[in-house]
């Protein structure tokens, strides 16, 4: 469906679609109408509710699905996750400072995470896009105070894998969710980065130049000459030094001070001279008679800058003299951290003050602070296995609508106040309708609303000749929002009635509310259905496919079908190489498909499709990242694994339907008994 195809629905007797939208997206060409329409029970999503001009679509000869017409009444998924959380928010960036998600733009290089080994570990990653929508709002409060202002949809990392905020335990709300068990994984809220004051910039400059500048008054002959000279290899503090002198009305010249050797990097250094200006910064670093908090975050920054190193996990600030060292430490207990004074026994009484408390406490110390240079704050590789309190205490509606925002991000995740929160990926699916790649899949859904009619009046066109249709090959046609359409009652109705065979492929369980319109179509035509389920591990069920009902559910379904009198063919899709192809995973799968009552198990590789390859690369890199050389062999071809691997997977899940006696029976009368669908190709089951 293109929107060339589409006329805008009336708008009389319709409350909620009164008056025509022009929608908020690019057209396909110029005059193409929709209306638009949002609603709570979908919040954050957008339905684009449009009279299509035809509904019964012809496969393109190329395709290589066993069928040669679908209908789709639906565009994009409601299945799919919306996430998103307060604008003030504030995201971790790569350079170890933060900013509100709000203020986020494409293109930003912020932290992510990504499993490697038995660890997940802080990786940068990139914004890849970003929008904003309106929701209710739930206040999540964790134990150490830290705050979180989130949609329901929105997932946050814990020690049990992804929750959402809310959810239930049953129904069509069920999915995990966070309870005041679950401890969430992260550092905490960040401090709030200080500002620029008077003091601050004292402080700042009385730690730099204490701590690496000299400032010396020499006898030249029968004159005194008055020097000051600050060198650094990092120009970030270089730069603020000098700007901050500047503001203090202290003018400095900037000289290169040392090149490049192979184990230095090369310096620059800031110089003044005069009595004058001398005198001025001799002033401007002398230890205060009371410190105020802001000097003391700005001479922890300075001496950071100056003296500090933070590797291999640990911060320290080293220093020659008494007095820096105890102005270090007072500065440092008085923000509540706590320090041991490490004493080597150098000969130039060279000490190192060692801030513990694990990554909590530097990440702490850098946002309380605010060091310029960046290398040093980067906790790049560093591993989450900090066991900081971060443990819910309370969650509760704010009743109220709040603007949200979200990110999409190259690691599928992003940090959010101190805590790892998950977000939306990008999918190509809506591209044809020159709908953004990323979250207009979930967001934008294209709604036919004369679907039920336009059966009707093609079905009676002369020219159609009863071909079978199929249905969800594309879109799930049972997604959530057929809850509140209900085209499939319609549709169901019409091949009922003019009696023409069809099939219907779905992970929902809503095709339950029209089981007595199917057995009435079964009576007059062949009816197939189809589920798919490519593994039962709940784990991994909820690392790639979190937004569709649980595999139990859907074999539940499978049962009330059965039992019913239908044959039910399950379609193991799409089976994951390395994840779900092992043999104790085929066979758990095989045997729970056998005990819910199905006639038919049909195995298909994952098809990786563009936008789907995309998304699937991104999970995979940072779930499973032993497993990407094997991808990339498996895959180098094009979308389809080799046809060596899908027949060796098909005749494994042979041996295993056999052994849980699982095969397709004989087929009697096929206006009385449903056949099950003929197998879809694996392109039409995508992780998608």
């Amino acid at each position: 469906m293109r929107w060339d195809n589409l006329t805008a629905p009336p708008a009389e007797g319709d409350p909620e679609r009164a008056a025509p939208a022009t929608p908020p997206l690019p057209l396909a060409l110029p005059g193409a109408i929709v209306r638009t329409f949002d609603t709570p029970e979908f919040a954050g999503m957008t339905f684009h509710e449009v009279q299509a001009k035809s509904i019964l679509n012809r496969v393109p000869g190329e395709s290589r699905v066993p069928f040669e017409w679908t209908i789709n009444p639906y565009r994009g998924c409601s299945h799919a996750c919306v996430y998103c959380v307060s604008g003030d928010t504030p995201i971790l960036m790569a350079d170890g400072r933060t900013k509100p998600i709000s203020e986020l733009e494409s293109g930003d290089r912020i932290y992510g995470t990504e499993r490697r080994g038995a660890y997940r570990r802080y990786v940068v990653t990139t914004v890849l896009d970003k929008w904003s929508t309106v929701k209710p709002v739930y206040r999540v409060i964790l134990e150490d105070g830290t705050t979180l202002l989130a949609s329901a949809d929105h997932r946050f990392l814990t020690e049990r894998g992804w929750k959402h905020v809310t959810g239930g335990m049953f129904g069509a709300d069920q999915r995990p969710y966070l309870t005041t068990n679950n401890r969430l994984i992260g550092t905490g809220a960040f401090e709030t980065t200080p500002k620029a004051s008077h003091d601050y910039r004292r402080g700042y400059l009385c730690g730099m130049v204490r701590g690496d500048g000299t400032i010396g008054t020499y006898a030249t002959g029968r004159s005194w000459s008055h020097r000051f000279r600050l060198a650094l290899a990092d120009s970030e503090a270089l730069d603020r030094t000098e700007r901050y002198l500047k503001e203090e009305g202290v003018g400095t010249s900037r000289t290169s001070f040392g090149q490049a050797r192979p184990d230095r990097r090369p310096m620059e250094a800031i110089r003044a001279s005069g009595k004058q200006k001398v005198d001025a910064i001799r002033e401007i670093v002398q230890w205060p008679q009371h410190s105020t908090p802001d000097w003391q975050r700005g001479f922890l920054a300075g001496i950071f800058d100056a003296e500090g190193s933070c590797s291999q996990g640990i911060l320290r600030i080293a220093n020659c003299d008494d007095q820096v060292l105890s102005h270090t430490t007072e500065a440092l207990r008085a923000f509540g951290f706590a320090t041991v004074l490490e004493d080597r026994r150098r000969t130039n009484r060279l000490r190192y003050v060692r801030l513990t408390g694990g990554l909590p406490a530097r990440l702490r110390f850098f946002h309380l602070t605010d060091p310029a240079i960046t290398r040093k704050r980067s906790i790049e590789g560093v591993a989450l296995k900090c066991q900081a309190s971060l443990r819910v205490v309370d969650i509760h509606a704010l009743g109220l609508e709040l603007p949200l925002w979200d990110i999409t991000t190259g690691t599928g995740d992003f940090i959010a106040d101190g805590v790892v929160s998950h977000n939306c990926f990008a999918r190509n699916t809506h591209t044809y309708l020159d709908l953004d790649a990323g979250a207009d899949f979930d967001r934008q859904v294209i709604v036919k609303v004369n679907a039920g009619e336009l059966v009707r009046r093609e079905l009676a066109a002369p020219k159609w000749r009863g071909a079978h249709v199929a249905m969800g090959t594309n879109v799930d046609c049972y997604q959530r929002a057929e809850g509140r359409y209900r085209l499939m009652p319609q549709i169901i109705a019409a091949l009922r009635d003019f009696a023409n065979p069809f099939s219907i492929l779905t992970k929902g369980t809503l095709i339950l509310r029209d089981l007595p319109l199917l057995r009435q179509a079964a009576e007059v035509t062949r009816v197939g259905i189809s589920y798919s389920v490519g593994f039962v591990d709940e784990q991994l069920w909820r690392g790639v496919e979190p937004g569709t009902p649980h595999p139990s559910r859907r074999l539940d379904a499978v049962r009330r079908l059965t039992d019913a009198g239908f044959e039910v063919g399950v379609l193991m899709a799409p089976i994951l190489p390395g994840l779900s192809d092992g043999d104790e995973s085929i066979d758990a799968t095989v045997s729970a498909i056998a005990a819910a009552g199905a006639t038919s198990v049909t195995p298909l590789a994952l098809h990786l499709r563009p936008g789907a390859r995309e998304w699937y690369a991104q999970w995979l890199a940072r779930e499973h990242p032993h497993l990407a050389p094997r991808y990339r062999e498996l895959y180098r071809a094009g979308a389809y694994a080799p046809q060596a691997y899908q027949r060796e997977l098909t005749a494994r899940v042979r041996i295993a339907a056999r052994r849980h006696g699982l095969h397709r029976g004989e087929l009697g009368d096929n206006r009385r008994l449903p056949e099950p669908p003929p197998p879809p190709a694996a392109e039409q089951l995508t992780l998608l």
